[in-house]
């Protein structure tokens, strides 16, 4: 009886004592990213929206009531929201087949073609506004071969978006789908089923995850656009986000500025919960492999014609408006825009714009480490399926900052953070720690559809053999995300570098980034700070796509087993 007594005993006991460590494992891990986003993001916004809305210590809500009455406010509602599920599905309709291509195809120029794909999306907001209005603007390159002008329709600003969001999808859904097991799809089409059967039923429902993920990243970027929708759409159309910048820096109503940003809050709030909602209903554990054996050259007429499309597409949508760039910064002769950035004597600026290099570059390094540890952290707490309720919901929380608005925060930091203990505005990290907050959501979204495709047996195994949860994130998890960790943190670096709507706030005169020395020198009237502002953002091309490169040869680097 004793015996029997302790056979039975025994495995409970461990169980609990497993059960407390998962506990206790979970509440760490959890822990410093909520606190992050606590400073860093609810407080500054929450004191912005109570400065709009307290008159005198007395809160004021029966503005909201006032502002949605406005017919303008509604009409800035309908036209951001519209514009933006039009701007994802166009997105997804022409990004899904480079998703594809760069997944499953191995072709010569790949990983410098990757690379070339992804710098758009760091561009600065106003410089693609700008790119796209040469394009098919008034005396741009459609206005003079045939006399077509885009810039008065919203197909400038829709194609726009797609510009600027086409990496999202081909890098989200193309770095799962690399993994995913192509024998899935191959024993379907054994067993009968057509090539466009079997990858509907076989292949789209593994990657949904991935495709809901890009698709919630794209929608909460079009629906919160600024510059581009600034620039192209003129007085015709307008987003909540510029919005919100007009009424805080043009009209000066904090008020009215105050009630857009929670309507917009509120917005994408709810959908984030609609997303975690739908994506924990299809979660499941996938057969992953190893990416470099599910890569092969194109086979047969049809995946050429393929290839040769996603090139095509690549080449007319993304490179024209960057080779136009580049062309405008070359206008003055003997390199006279690049020469002119070493001067500090425009007025500008309290240094030579030159500097912003190096600025940008040490602020991304540091932007990046934050994103990747915060990120790392909440993307490993969400992967548990013994998770609580407030986990869970902290995935959506982690979204917000791609849909509140960039005005609201930077206004934020500037308001909240000038007292102790967090008296951070004369510190550097201040434009490191807004930079990550936009990177940490691209850090979660990347690791966690890979996170969730590893077979939870495995882990189960491992603790059931004594491992502890440091042990089996390190021996389970890590070998099959490292891939996807290298993705983040490339998309972090990239994020930082391009990040805009914040800085602009925060960034000191003495030490301006590329975002914000591009935005200043557009904003001046001037030949000459016209063509310095293509120059610096042809160099922050340059700067991505070096980067983007390094890091696509150490992910090549990895799979091989050089490092």
């Amino acid at each position: 009886m004793d015996l029997a007594r302790t056979e039975v005993t025994g495995p409970t006991e461990a169980a609990v004592r497993r059960d407390r460590r998962g506990s206790a494992a979970r509440l760490g891990l959890i822990a410093l990213p909520v606190a992050f986003f606590a400073a860093f993001f609810a407080y500054p916004v929450a004191a912005i929206v109570a400065r709009g809305l307290k008159v005198d210590g007395v809160w004021r809500f029966g503005r909201i009531g006032e502002v949605l009455a406005q017919s303008d406010v509604r009409h800035v509602l309908w036209f951001t929201t519209w514009q933006a599920l039009v701007s994802t599905a166009l997105t997804l309709l022409i990004a899904l087949p480079g998703a594809y291509v760069f997944a499953r195809f191995d072709f010569r120029g790949k990983q410098v073609l990757r690379a070339a794909v992804t710098v758009p999306f760091v561009l600065p907001t106003v410089v693609v506004g700008t790119a796209f209005l040469a394009l098919v603007g008034r005396g741009g390159l459609l206005d003079e071969l045939w006399g077509v002008r885009l810039d008065t329709t919203v197909w400038a600003i829709l194609l726009a978006h797609v510009f600027f969001n086409y990496a999202v999808v081909v890098r989200t859904v193309g770095g799962l789908w690399a993994q995913l097991d192509p024998r899935q799809e191959e024993a379907a089409r054994m067993l009968g089923a057509s090539p466009w059967k079997a990858w509907r039923q076989v292949t789209l429902p593994a990657l949904g995850p991935a495709v809901a993920a890009a698709a919630l990243m794209v929608f909460l970027f079009t629906f919160t656009s600024f510059g581009v929708v600034q620039i192209l759409g003129g007085p015709t159309f307008s987003t909540l986000e510029v919005e919100i910048y007009r009424q805080t820096s043009e009209i000066f109503d904090l008020s009215t500025a105050a009630v857009l940003t929670l309507i917009q809050f509120v917005a994408v709030g709810a959908i984030l919960a609609l997303h975690a909602w739908t994506v924990r209903r299809r979660e499941s554990a996938l057969r992953l492999v190893d990416a470099s054996v599910t890569a092969r050259r194109p086979r047969g007429a049809g995946q050429w014609a393929l290839l040769g499309g996603v090139l095509v597409t690549v080449v007319v949508l993304l490179m024209l408006p960057l080779a136009v760039l580049v062309q405008r910064s070359l206008d003055a002769p003997g390199f006279g825009y690049y020469r002119a950035l070493t001067r500090a004597d425009g007025g500008v600026f309290l240094v030579p714009p030159i500097e912003a290099i190096g600025n940008s570059l040490e602020y991304a390094v540091a932007a990046t480490v934050i994103a990747v540890v915060i990120g790392g952290l909440a993307a490993v707490a969400l992967t548990r399926r013994d998770a609580g309720r407030f986990v869970r919901g902290f995935d959506a929380l982690l979204m917000l900052p791609l849909g509140v608005s960039a005005v609201t925060v930077g206004f934020g930091f500037l308001i909240a953070l000038d007292e102790p203990p967090l008296d951070l505005r004369s510190s550097w990290i201040l434009v490191p720690l807004a930079q990550a907050l936009v990177g940490v959501p691209f850090v979660v979204r990347t690791m966690l559809p890979v996170l969730r495709a590893v077979d939870v047996r495995l882990r189960e195994a491992a603790s059931v053999l004594g491992a502890s949860p440091w042990r089996v994130w390190r021996e389970v998890d890590l070998p099959m995300v490292r891939r996807a960790l290298l993705i983040a943190a490339g998309f972090a670096f990239a994020v930082s570098l391009g990040e805009f709507g914040a800085t602009v706030f925060i960034a000191r005169p003495d030490n301006p980034t590329l975002p914000v020395a591009v935005a200043r020198l557009l904003g001046r009237p001037g030949d000459l700070n016209y063509g310095q502002a293509m120059a610096l953002s042809t160099i922050l091309m340059v700067v991505c796509a070096v980067a983007l490169l390094v890091l696509e040869r150490l992910r090549t680097a990895d799979r091989t087993g050089e490092f």
